[in-house]
């Protein structure tokens, strides 16, 4: 009856121990969930999703057609049969025109954000310069003063 009474509790602990591991890996996976930089992630993704449609659209119905007018066929008819195998390498092309394209864009994106970027910190710059222009003789004397004092006392 004892080693029954035993086996209950070590089991009771047991559970225990892996309910506290358990709630412990929801609430660690709820915090990742409801963090920022996941929700940014998939406005993201969803941004993407729309922006590759567009971008498919635009190789499609525009440029494929423009390119396939120097050679008087659609880059969605080349392919290349073997036996039973159908290879169709012009929708290969088509995808590699639209990943140049996609490549590109977020290319400038983010080039663009870079810049915008820099604006903000090429304003501070110039306004720590303004500042350092705006002190008087006596304070420029007294931080050269300061700066003998510390080297003198290493």
């Amino acid at each position: 009856m004892e080693k029954k009474e035993t086996k209950k509790k070590i089991v009771k602990e047991e559970i225990s121990v892996v309910q506290g591991k358990c709630t412990g890996f929801i609430n660690e996976f709820k915090s990742f969930i409801l963090r920022g930089n996941v929700m940014n992630l998939a406005v993201g993704v969803l941004i993407g999703a729309s922006f590759q449609g567009l971008v498919t659209s635009l190789t499609d119905n525009i440029i494929s057609p423009i390119l396939g007018s120097f050679s008087k066929v659609d880059f969605s008819e080349f392919a290349l049969n073997i036996g039973n195998l159908h290879l169709s390498y012009g929708a290969f092309i088509t995808d590699v025109i639209n990943f140049i394209i996609m490549a590109f864009v977020i290319f400038l994106l983010v080039k663009m954000f870079a810049q915008l970027e820099n604006i903000g910190k090429k304003k501070e710059v110039v306004e720590s310069d303004t500042v350092k222009e705006k002190k008087s003789d006596e304070v420029i004397l007294l931080e050269e003063i300061r700066d003998l004092l510390k080297n003198n006392k290493k």
